[in-house]
């Protein structure tokens, strides 16, 4: 059977949550939704949360929380996936990519500061793999030219720098709760921030531009409603964020034993050439999301393509994230993007493979996944000539 490269937890707490919400009055616009907010802001030391209905959602909402309108420029990475591009596309503006660090991935702060024009309005940093981006200095850059400073954190839930929660390093950050990611509502997406006026913004966005639930109406006993703004119905239900209180209690056992999967992996590469882990930075306890390796052919003897299909030939399920979003025939198109617009990204993404990794992940199956490259690598003559 295949091991896949990421894999949904449920357990009968979190089933017996979603029946018990089915069972009540409230499946949608509930208390459960306010309730699930509360515990992830709680969790992220933010004072505001807003739920959706996935993280594209998310970003969707905090983009034209803050203002992005038409030819808007917003500054982010081309290696992620092309949600956090297009959402900039969906509320008017330009995607303006920056490329990353070679060793992380993860936006350089340099690369940045060089995009930055007159029509920059934000920066939407990407925690690659779930590890958090240099915070600091883009805050600094942010503040000295007067942007917004947004974290799309679909991967890094559980993550912390310098001891800091993410969610609480940017003025608006963005979760994901897609079955691959730290923890699941089926579908489900959140903003948390500390800044009142944009949240009220997002939940009159997600709500059609309404500014009144059916549940508020229904308390004062009033029909009426205004719609002041055109909106989405980006709602999360009450029995998903049921699923999500109950998968919260879970979070930090799951990002520890993410970790100790990835320490297990980092540990067998220093014995097999050509095979590189990506390097975490000073202060950073990582989500780990995906566990990502960069392929070096001229040193393993296989290159990134070849060994994608052989290992899930052998059953192992990797993947490759991401092609990156500047490439892409859109992008090319509408934007002019292409080739040599971020080389490091490129470069990057010719030779990155994403390896299995989850909490259920059990360490014969990452010793399996470990000597499959292992013997794929020092078997590369045998592998080239049809042998192996």
């Amino acid at each position: 059977m295949m091991i896949p490269y990421g894999r949904h937890s449920l357990d009968a707490a979190d089933i017996a949550a979603v029946v018990d919400t089915l069972q009540s009055d409230w499946l949608t616009t509930g208390a459960k939704v306010q309730e699930f907010e509360q515990a992830v802001a709680q969790l992220v030391s933010a004072r505001e949360a807003v739920a959706v209905s996935n993280g594209t959602a998310g970003l969707h909402c905090a983009l034209h929380a803050v203002g992005i309108q038409l030819g808007d420029e917003v500054i982010l990475p081309p290696l992620t996936f092309v949600a956090t591009a297009n959402a900039v596309v969906m509320c008017g503006g330009v995607p303006v990519f920056a490329d990353v660090d070679p060793e992380t991935l993860l936006l350089d702060p340099q690369a940045v500061e060089d995009k930055v024009t007159p029509r920059t309005k934000a920066i939407l940093a990407v925690d690659f793999a779930g590890q958090p981006c240099d915070y600091q200095t883009l805050r600094s850059i942010a503040d000295r030219r007067d942007l917004v400073l947004i974290a799309d954190a679909c991967h890094s839930l559980g993550a912390t720098l310098n001891g800091r929660p993410v969610g609480s390093l940017a003025d608006l950050t963005i979760f994901s709760f897609h079955p691959v990611k730290a923890i699941t509502t089926g579908e489900g997406g959140m903003i948390v921030t500390n800044h009142p006026e944009y949240a009220q913004r997002m939940r009159i966005f997600r709500n059609h531009g309404i500014t009144s639930t059916l549940k508020e109406r229904e308390a004062k006993q009033t029909w009426e409603y205004q719609m002041i703004r055109l909106g989405m119905n980006y709602r999360l239900t009450d029995f998903q964020c049921a699923l999500g209180i109950s998968q919260l209690n879970k979070l930090q056992e799951w990002v520890t034993r993410r970790q100790a999967h990835a320490a297990h992996y980092d540990k067998a590469w220093s014995s097999v050439p050509g095979i590189h882990p990506l390097r975490t930075r000073a202060g950073v306890s990582h989500a780990y999301h995906l566990y990502v390796i960069r392929v070096d052919q001229h040193v393993c003897g296989i290159d990134r393509g070849a060994l994608f299909s052989l290992l899930r030939e052998r059953g192992v399920g990797v993947q490759v994230h991401y092609i990156p979003v500047h490439l892409q025939p859109y992008y090319r198109e509408e934007f002019g993007a292409g080739l040599g617009c971020c080389p490091h990204a490129e470069s990057a993404y010719e030779s990155i493979l994403s390896l299995p990794i989850f909490p259920m992940l059990k360490n014969e199956e990452i010793d399996k996944v470990i000597g499959t490259i292992q013997d794929l690598v020092t078997h590369h003559d045998l592998v080239s000539a049809g042998v192996a």
